[in-house]
């Protein structure tokens, strides 16, 4: 037993020679508990941010639902009102006129469009994001895509007295979904008509970078705010208050251009929009059609 305690005793008697040993490990072990130290506070700082990103993301997302359940709920009890009354005056024979009668079917076959292009945009969007959207690619010209969307537009055009300025013959051949495509571009025409002025013009460029396309356009609508540019393509933004319909029943509920992304982005391409000369310069980027079936067929 005394033995024991003597060797014990021994033992934590710390020698000349153990002492700058132990020094050394006291600062090394001090360096590795302060490193570990400010590795915990940063990754502790860095998840609290990313928390508070990923809160203010979904309040901004619950913000922008219930936008847009405020703006379709508004775009389709409008069109439902006018269409009511109408067919009750037809129905009471308030107006009896030929013309009148004739005015009031236009108008209501109109408003049954614009509401048939609304759950069309709804149906669309709810594809893109429940990762529901397939697409048949096949070789497709974007130079016969453009022009379709020209002629396409080109009534609405007219009407609002914007100039439509294209010049298609530089695009190559991509590999993609004709009608997709052509929705793309057609409301990227729209939305530059609706917000350029009457007597200015609507341009749409186009060409080849590498392994990529290029298609560009261009309006006069003076500009976009610079918070806003971001949120061009959100759901529901349209940089605007007023929803009432344009004349040519083009108005909807802000999808146009987030159904233009989805359809892009579904084609492994890239859409942006800034501020140059009088207006806006919205580019999309597609694949040619080599590099879009290498990307397709790679595992």
């Amino acid at each position: 037993m005394i033995l024991s305690l003597l060797v014990a005793n021994r033992a934590m008697v710390i020698s000349t020679v153990d002492a700058p040993r132990l020094a050394v490990l006291v600062l090394v072990a001090g360096a590795i508990s302060l490193a570990c130290a400010l590795w915990l506070g940063r990754r502790l700082a860095a998840d609290s941010m990313w928390a508070a990103e990923m809160r203010e993301r979904e309040r901004k997302m619950e913000a922008s639902r219930l936008e847009l359940i405020a703006w379709i709920s508004h775009d389709l009890r409008t069109p439902l009102a006018g269409m009511r009354a109408m067919t009750e005056a037809l129905e009471d024979s308030v107006v009896s006129d030929p013309a009148t009668v004739q005015e009031y079917h236009r108008r209501m076959r109109q408003e049954t469009d614009q509401m048939t292009r609304l759950v069309e945009d709804l149906f669309q969007l709810s594809r893109i994001n429940a990762g529901a959207l397939r697409l048949t690619l096949e070789q497709v010209s974007l130079r016969d895509i453009v022009s379709d969307a020209v002629s396409a537009a080109s009534p609405i055009a007219a009407a609002k007295g914007v100039e439509l300025v294209a010049d298609p013959t530089a695009l190559p051949v991509v590999l993609g979904s004709e009608p997709e495509l052509n929705r793309v571009v057609r409301n990227l025409l729209v939305n530059a008509i609706r917000h350029s002025p009457p007597g200015e013009p609507v341009t749409v460029h186009g060409g080849e970078d590498g392994e990529h396309v290029w298609l560009s356009v261009c309006d006069a609508c003076g500009g976009i705010p610079d918070d806003d540019l971001d949120r061009v393509f959100d759901v529901a933004f349209r940089g605007e208050s007023a929803r009432t319909p344009a004349a040519d029943g083009t108005a909807g509920g802000g999808l146009g251009l987030a159904i233009a992304r989805g359809f892009v982005e579904a084609h492994q391409g890239s859409i942006a929009v800034r501020n140059e000369g009088p207006g806006c310069r919205f580019e999309l980027r597609l694949p040619v059609a080599a590099a879009a079936r290498e990307d397709a067929l790679r595992p």
